[in-house]
C-alpha cells in the first residue's frame, strides 16, 4: 500500500496545475475567458490571454515540421506576418460535442474543465474531445495567470459538451 501514497501525491500536484489555488485563476478559467474572446472576437481581451511569441514559436515548429514532412523548403520559414494571420480569434472554431454545429454562446468554465489536463506543474492542456492525448491548446502558468503557449495550427477545432 505505501507505493500507492507518492503516485497519489504527484496526481495531486498535477491536477492542481489545473484547479483554482489561492485566488489565482486556473487554467480552466483562463481557457474559458481565451474562447469567450474568440467567441466575440474581441482581440484586446483574446490578446491579454495568450504570450504571442511563444505561440509564435509554437506555430511556427509545426509549420516548419509539416513542411519537411511534404518535401517542400520554404527559405527562412514562415514570415511572422504569416504566423500572426493563424493566431487569431476566428482560428479558434468552437463546436457542439457531437454534432459539430457552432457554438452560438461560449462555454463556461465548468464545459472546458473536463478538457483539461495537466501536462506538468506549469503546463496543462485543453484536450480534444474525441482524442484526448492531442492538445488544441497548452497553457502556461505565470506568476498570476495562465497564458497560452502553444495552439494547434492547422484545423483547430473544438469540441465543447452542453451543460
Amino acid at each position: 500500500m505505501r507505493p500507492v501514497l507518492p503516485i497519489l501525491l504527484l496526481a495531486a500536484v498535477s491536477l492542481a496545475a489545473c484547479g483554482t489555488k489561492g485566488g489565482s485563476p486556473s487554467a480552466a478559467e483562463s481557457a474559458s475567458r481565451l474562447l469567450d474572446a474568440a467567441m466575440k472576437d474581441d482581440r484586446v481581451a483574446f490578446e491579454a490571454q495568450i504570450d504571442r511569441p511563444a505561440v509564435r514559436d509554437d506555430v511556427r515548429r509545426q509549420v516548419a515540421q509539416m513542411a519537411s514532412v511534404t518535401n517542400l523548403d520554404v527559405e527562412g520559414g514562415a514570415s511572422e506576418f504569416a504566423l500572426d494571420r493563424m493566431i487569431t480569434p476566428s482560428a479558434l472554431k468552437l463546436v457542439k460535442a457531437g454534432t459539430g454545429e457552432a457554438l452560438t454562446a461560449a462555454p463556461t468554465v465548468s464545459q472546458v474543465a473536463p478538457l483539461m489536463r495537466p501536462l506538468d506543474r506549469k503546463h496543462a492542456c485543453l484536450s480534444d474531445a474525441a482524442q484526448p492525448s492531442t492538445c488544441l491548446l497548452t497553457f502556461a502558468k505565470t506568476k498570476d495567470q495562465w497564458r497560452l503557449v502553444g495552439m494547434k495550427a492547422i484545423d483547430l477545432r473544438i469540441e465543447v459538451a452542453g451543460d
